[in-house]
């Protein structure tokens, strides 16, 4: 990929961010915990991540041997590897946070308390620390207590029941959704409950973030829709409940593209493109309610048009109608698009086990405090001695240290 993308990202831990000074230490494990702090550690605010003696399991999501998610969502972090089940081990991430601003976690609701670190104890050391509490179902009620990985929440939180078909079982996503939208939610808390500490509106507080929550703000006005109509949204595929037409379709070389009408001057154009200008006036598709109750007709009418053509030629032809469409994308395309290549969507960043790799872009783009790429992501570790040096270990303890198995 990099043939397209000559440009070599470089680590620089000099780099400064927004968010300078700014400290995190995050003990989450997995996706959700590391794309918050993934965000603030981008921003430029100094991340420490502490790993348990074995790692973060995230490391152990691999392909072909490789562990790509760690490299990807462990950018612009430093690795302190601790037991922090042992009480000395307690005591170091204690002194940590008393010097923190952010502290990120996602263990059972209740973990903290029994480990004697709950955020009444935490904020009798550290006032202004925002403590971010990441779990499945969130901190109270009924399901507090039941395991909350994304799988679960992505079944309960009714997501998984309108994606897919009607005709066969509900669709979990197959990435990390509802981790990477809790992430992106508790990127914009961390930052919010900054500034309000800053504006002196607060000091420290808890932020109680939920898988479940989350996504399930996805749905937007079903609960509103039920309660006022009765209605239960079904599966329609990559078709819409809202607005037609609306769907992906196959063309002649097997190859697919999503048409967007969703407007009636969008609807009326592409009728006119297909040779049915006489549906504006057709009491089954004259506007968006009757497409939508009449959807299953008008696509059969739409696929057929595109049964007919290469993808490209249509897409060529939709384009020119002032119509919105576009291709649907497997991984090779995104990486060959000259779009994604122009607008730098994906970077080869520097990278010691393979010389360059690619992975996402720093999101958003900001002017004039823009994303920072301080550091790769970081062995198991790696940064033990110098993070416990910062808080003025000195040689013999840190040896001591190791050798108990506090620290690796």
């Amino acid at each position: 990929m990099n043939k397209n993308n000559t440009r070599i990202q470089e680590f620089n831990p000099q780099t400064k961010g927004a968010l300078q000074g700014i400290r995190v230490i995050d003990i989450s494990r997995l996706v959700a915990g590391n794309m918050l702090s993934l965000q603030l550690g981008d921003a430029g605010a100094d991340v420490i991540k502490i790993e348990p003696i074995k790692g973060d399991p995230l490391r152990a999501w691999k392909e072909e041997g490789d562990s790509y998610f760690w490299k990807v969502y462990a950018r612009n972090k430093r690795s302190i590897a601790l037991n922090v089940r042992d009480d000395e081990g307690k005591a170091i991430l204690l002194e940590l946070l008393k010097q923190a601003d952010v502290f990120i976690e996602n263990y059972r609701p209740g973990t903290l308390e029994k480990m004697g670190l709950s955020p009444e104890v935490l904020h009798q050391h550290n006032p202004q620390l925002i403590i971010v509490r990441i779990s499945g179902f969130g901190q109270t009620g009924p399901y507090a207590q039941q395991p909350g990985f994304g799988t679960l929440v992505e079944a309960m939180s009714g997501f998984a029941h309108r994606t897919g078909f009607a005709d066969r079982e509900p669709v979990l996503p197959p990435l990390a959704l509802a981790d990477m939208i809790t992430g992106v939610y508790g990127a914009n808390a961390v930052t919010t409950a900054l500034f309000a500490r800053f504006r002196q509106l607060s000091q420290g507080q808890v932020i109680d973030l939920s898988l479940l929550e989350s996504i399930y703000s996805v749905l937007g006005p079903e609960a509103a829709i039920y309660e006022k109509t009765g209605l239960i949204k079904q599966r329609i595929g990559s078709a819409s409940n809202t607005s037609a037409p609306r769907n992906v379709y196959c063309c002649r070389d097997g190859k697919y593209v999503a048409l967007s009408g969703s407007t009636q001057t969008m609807a009326l154009r592409f009728f006119d493109l297909i040779g049915h200008s006489e549906f504006a006036d057709d009491p089954r598709f004259c506007d968006n309610s009757a497409r939508v109750k009449n959807r299953e007709q008008l696509d059969i009418i739409i696929a057929d048009w595109f049964a007919q053509r290469n993808r490209a030629e249509a897409l060529e032809l939709v384009r020119e109608a002032g119509v919105t469409v576009g291709p649907v994308y497997s991984i090779d395309d995104i990486v060959n698009d000259p779009h994604f290549i122009h607008r730098q969507v994906h970077l080869s960043v520097a990278d010691d086990d393979f010389g360059s790799l690619s992975m996402p872009n720093i999101l958003p783009r900001y002017s004039s405090t823009p994303g920072v790429w301080r550091f790769p992501a970081p062995k198991l570790g790696e940064h033990s001695h110098e993070i416990l040096s910062e808080l003025g270990f000195d040689e013999q303890k840190i040896s001591m240290l190791r050798q108990k198995g506090a620290i690796a």
